[in-house]
């Protein structure tokens, strides 16, 4: 598989192509085209950062029945989508801020798909051909907004609400793959996406005959149960076969209601999970 990213170097910021420990810097996004500059960096010398930039960020719901159950719905028959804002991307190793810690906010781990091209009314036949790559996402969502609101928009994109990454995988199998969380090193979710009702492809065939997909957008493609509470202090692991693992922590947002009682703990685990030197990409 081609292995793709965002990294920074300081305070610049390029997209690049991963060849082993070393990232081959482009000189655009790779959704756009594969350009490399020439120059080549040391994996260990950069910070791992939001590896793609949509213009749109698309979720699917009730995509797997045990999750269904164990949220006492129903299946609806066709795919459940939102919006959730881009500014709610949060990159390897970032702090998930919590909004609200007086409301119960939950993880999900999610496939995630990047969009290579142009897609409106595509069929299911030839949805794939549309697709650059996939890559780990979690869908954090706040419970007690979801519940008094009735729809998912606000409740799933405060800032940080969705980690993704750390890479973007092109020519990736996902039919059939494994995807698991892990919360403070217990094992939460496991599935493997063959459980999806509604396939990737048979997705993006149906977004698409709503709206234009365009390249660089993010579709996340559901999550399984399991799902479960986060605070301050928790470390999530989520994983998609053998790809490095997306790793986060929580911590309570800096202008919550009770954040500045918990401001320093945010600040130390952001400034300390954000250093170069802390780049950690095994499983």
């Amino acid at each position: 598989m081609k292995t793709f990213g965002g990294f920074r170097s300081g305070d610049e910021f390029f997209y690049g192509e991963l060849r082993g420990d070393q990232v081959h810097r482009l000189s655009q996004p790779y959704w756009i085209q594969v350009q490399p500059t020439g120059e080549i960096l040391p994996l260990a010398n950069l910070q791992i950062d939001v590896p793609v930039a949509p213009s749109k960020l698309i979720a699917v719901g009730l995509n797997y029945a045990d999750h269904i159950a164990e949220m006492k719905r129903t299946e609806i028959g066709a795919p459940l989508i939102w919006f959730k804002a881009p500014s709610s991307l949060l990159a390897y190793h970032g702090a998930i801020e919590v909004a609200f810690p007086e409301h119960q906010t939950e993880f999900e781990v999610e496939l995630a798909v990047v969009i290579g091209s142009r897609t409106k009314n595509v069929s299911a036949d030839d949805a794939l051909d549309h697709v650059f790559g996939y890559t780990i996402g979690l869908d954090i969502t706040d419970r007690d907004l979801q519940k008094q609101e009735k729809q998912f928009g606000r409740c799933k994109s405060f800032d940080s609400y969705t980690p993704i990454g750390p890479f973007v995988y092109a020519d990736a199998d996902v039919r059939d793959a494994s995807i698991k969380l892990w919360q403070n090193g217990e094992l939460r979710q496991s599935t493997r996406t063959s459980r999806m009702i509604h396939s990737v492809a048979q997705i993006i065939s149906f977004v698409s005959q709503s709206l234009t997909l365009l390249p660089g957008d993010v579709i996340l493609t559901g999550t399984p149960a399991g799902v479960g509470p986060i605070q301050a202090g928790d470390e999530l692991e989520a994983e998609i076969d053998d790809w490095p693992r997306l790793r986060n922590t929580v911590a309570i947002a800096q202008d919550s209601p009770t954040g500045n009682a918990e401001r320093s703990l945010g600040n130390t685990i952001s400034n300390t999970c954000l250093r170069p030197s802390s780049i950690d990409i095994s499983k």
